[in-house]
């Protein structure tokens, strides 16, 4: 992403500055500190909860700033859940691409989960910005739409994993890989939202080690019987 100034807000800057005091430059907008902010916030209320003056308190600009650097509040929202994907989705799925194996594959993704979603690796909100967004999908549609596509990512990433670990015979060919990602990525969402009421990471690792757990005994119902 470039950055990009945007116009200061000095107006408070001016109404404190001593008298006879010669004016300073103003200090630089920093874009990305700004929008990290914004994500913050909206990770936390939610869009609709979070108003413009939430979002310039919290990014330490004034309105005209913010509609200078971003447009409107529609438009840094959808800015904000795209710095989220790039800053935090690692943390969740670093480890699901690496794994060798599906069964690996899927229990990175779930102990990763209980791990990123309680803030035990960075110091952010507990739970998953797109799992807990809150729009108002009638007033808002197209972010409506961007949200819930956002959320079919999970349920995609863990079907195609899922049916290449069929294809690579590491699975059986009877192997309900439809019904395995649905159930991931339910359990998922559950632990988002546990995490956000206080659930902590080792209660949620239990979670995490019964849904792999489940998804093995699923898989050897799958397997063909001898003979």
């Amino acid at each position: 992403m470039q950055n990009s100034d945007g116009p200061s807000d000095t107006s408070k800057a001016e109404a404190c500055r001593p008298r006879g005091r010669p004016r300073g430059r103003p200090r630089a907008f920093d874009r990305d500190a700004a929008l990290a902010q914004a994500m913050k916030l909206f990770w936390l209320k939610g869009y609709e909860a979070t108003s413009i003056a939430d979002l310039t308190e919290a990014m330490s600009i004034g309105s005209p700033s913010l509609y200078a650097a971003f447009g409107c509040k529609e438009a840094l929202y959808v800015e904000a859940l795209r710095h989220y994907e790039r800053s935090y989705e690692g943390r969740v799925w670093a480890g699901f691409r690496a794994a060798p194996t599906a069964e690996g594959a899927i229990a990175a993704l779930l102990f990763d989960s209980a791990a990123a979603l309680t803030g035990g690796v960075a110091d952010i909100p507990p739970g998953c910005m797109v799992t807990l967004a809150t729009v108002d999908c009638e007033a808002h549609r197209d972010l409506g739409d961007l949200v819930r596509a956002a959320r079919t990512v999970t349920f995609a990433r863990l079907k195609e994993r899922l049916e290449r670990g069929v294809a690579e015979g590491e699975m059986p060919a009877g192997a309900d890989c439809e019904g395995i990602a649905r159930f991931v990525q339910t359990v998922q969402t559950g632990m988002s939202l546990l995490a956000r009421d206080g659930t902590s990471g080792s209660e949620l690792q239990v979670v995490a080690a019964l849904a792999v757990a489940g998804v093995k005994a699923r898989l050897a119902l799958a397997e063909p019987e001898a003979g």
